[in-house]
């Protein structure tokens, strides 16, 4: 038997779609969008779009809000800040920054799946200042350094 984590959720509304995994291994939760109406968004602009949740994650643990790849590839529907957080102690209503990076207006309407939300552990670390780095062969090659 696997040990599960619970993942407390408060729907805002008897209608609002609690999240859901589509397949058994999916590893992000869909999350739909709960609008009184629907919301049209013009090529590169930018919405908040609300789930109708909020939610109390386990002790050490995050949300991790990310775009759909369908939506991103089918759509150019992605989020603003492509992965957002959402904290432990957060308890306000969990919200989507969707933005269009299509040439098309894209529609969402109400129920729609509009990104995906994995729960993930989280390493708190102890911040040690200190006067120089240990070399490695790589040093400070970066930005493709080590090729394409």
């Amino acid at each position: 038997m696997e040990n599960k984590l619970t993942l407390k959720i408060e729907k805002l509304a008897e209608e609002v779609t609690v999240p859901s995994y589509q397949t058994e291994g999916s590893s992000g939760m869909d999350l739909s969008a709960f609008l009184p109406k629907p919301v049209t968004l013009k090529p590169l602009q930018r919405v908040l779009i609300p789930t109708g949740i909020k939610i109390e994650l386990p002790k050490g643990y995050e949300a991790q809000v990310r775009p759909r790849s369908g939506m991103s590839i089918k759509h150019g529907i992605t989020l603003i800040n492509c992965v957002g957080t959402i904290d432990e102690d957060y308890r306000g209503e969990v919200c989507v920054p969707v933005v269009n990076i299509s040439n098309e207006e894209y529609t969402i309407n109400n129920g729609d799946r509009i990104a995906q939300m994995v729960i993930a552990p989280v390493a708190k670390v102890h911040v040690e200042v200190i006067n120089e780095l240990s070399n490695t062969v790589r040093g400070a090659g970066g930005f493709g350094s080590t090729g394409y």
